[in-house]
Parts: C-alpha cells; structure tokens; sequence
C-alpha cells in the first residue's frame, strides 16, 4: 500500500502535521488553493510565561482569489525580530535551544519572498529534526484537474497511491464515493497525543513544532505518534 497525504503549507505547524506526514510515504504540499487570512498558513502559537503567543507572517496579497503560492511575505517591517525574540525570551533554557533555534533563525534570515517558499523551508527543517524521511511533492508539479475531492483522487493517483490518509475534519466534505470508484483507501488522521516536557507550567498542547524540538530535541520523534490509530473511511 502507498498511503498519500496532502496539505497546505502552514507556518512551524504543531505535531499532528507532522505525525499524518510521517504516516505517509508521499506527502503532497497543496499550495494552489486560495491563501486563507487569520488561518495556519501564516502563523502560529509559542508557549510563554504568560500564556500562548502568536508568532505571524504578514502576507501581501493581490486580491482575495490569490494563491497559496503567490502570497508575498511583506519585509516592509522587521517582523522576524520580533519572532526571534519570542523564542529567545522563552526558550533560552529549554534544553536543546541552539540546536533548533540556529536553524530557525538561518531560515527566517534568507528572506524569501514568498510565504510558501519559507513554510516548506521550515517544514523540511523540522522534518529532519523528527527523523521523517517521507517523500515530499508539491501539486504544482503534477496534472490534478477537477472539483475539490476529485483532485484529490487525482493527485493520489499522479503518484501511484491506493491510499489518502485525510485530516478528520475533512470527513464533513469529502465525496468518499469519488474514493471508492478509483479503487483507493480512505483513512482519517488520528491526532490523539501524550504530553511531553515543557516550559511554564500546565501543558499546553495547541503549540508550534518548535516548542517539542526546543523541549525534547532528539526525543521528539517519540512524542508524534498518536496514541489511538488512523480510522478507515467505510464506503
């Protein structure tokens, strides 16, 4: 069976991202769909002293139809500074802080101009960390065409696959018959985790990547696979 998956980019995702790509032995990056504002694809949470904090991209757009791929990072102010900071504040004693804030920082120092390009720069990054060796493709590159869920059957089958692990929410759209007629398994994503250790009290779950590397640092990869498996569509 190759199991395939596919999602948008998203900006240092949490460890649920990362779980449903290691699950997979192609993960397809989806960048051609319409560019969401206040969603995943620009920003996401840290753990403070005080709480969650939002570290954001600011993102030019040419027009609300405007692309995943097309949103241009705005550098008309210093915005990774400020990300920098974040990290540096609140994890300066977290046990593995060099070891992942360095290539953070490297990453948000080459300033690419586009949004896409630093996600799936940063995905990669903290792929290594995980030991995730699952094949990376991105849907530009491959000839999908029709509504939503059929060019999903049709990514799935641009690179061999029998099997479209899906994120749970996905359940309430997807046309699970289109699945079926192409002769591929549908799964829905597990995201069931055990906590790890963490700075500033309570657990706090709902946190960017960057939080487990930082805490857990070689460890990491024991604290991203959910504990309740991935659950096969009935069609």
């Amino acid at each position: 069976m190759t199991r395939v998956g596919i999602l948008q980019s998203n900006y240092v995702p949490w460890r649920g991202y990362f779980d449903l790509m290691d699950d997979c032995d192609v993960f397809i990056i989806y960048d051609e769909v319409q560019y969401t504002k206040s969603d995943w694809r620009n920003r996401n949470k840290l753990k403070t002293r005080t709480g969650t904090s939002w570290m954001t991209v600011p993102v030019q757009r040419d027009g609300l139809a405007t692309r995943i791929d097309e949103a241009k990072i705005d550098w008309t102010n210093d915005w990774t500074e400020k990300h920098r900071q974040l990290v540096i504040e609140n994890y300066r004693d977290a046990p593995h802080f060099d070891d992942v804030s360095c290539p953070f920082f490297a990453e948000l120092d080459r300033r690419p101009s586009r949004l896409s390009t630093l996600n799936v720069a940063l995905l990669k990054m903290a792929a290594a960390h995980l030991r995730i060796e699952t094949e990376i493709v991105f849907s530009a590159e491959l000839g999908a065409q029709g509504g939503k869920t059929e060019r999903l059957v049709s990514l799935v089958q641009e690179v061999d696959g029998d099997c479209y692990l899906s994120g749970p929410a996905a359940e309430s759209y997807l046309d699970e018959e289109l699945f079926r007629r192409a002769g591929i398994t549908l799964e829905y994503k597990s995201y069931d985790y055990e906590p790890y250790p963490q700075l500033w009290g309570a657990f706090e779950g709902a946190v960017s990547i960057l939080d487990l590397l930082l805490n857990t640092g070689p460890d990491a990869r024991l604290f991203i696979k959910s504990q309740t498996p991935n659950r096969q569509a009935i069609c």
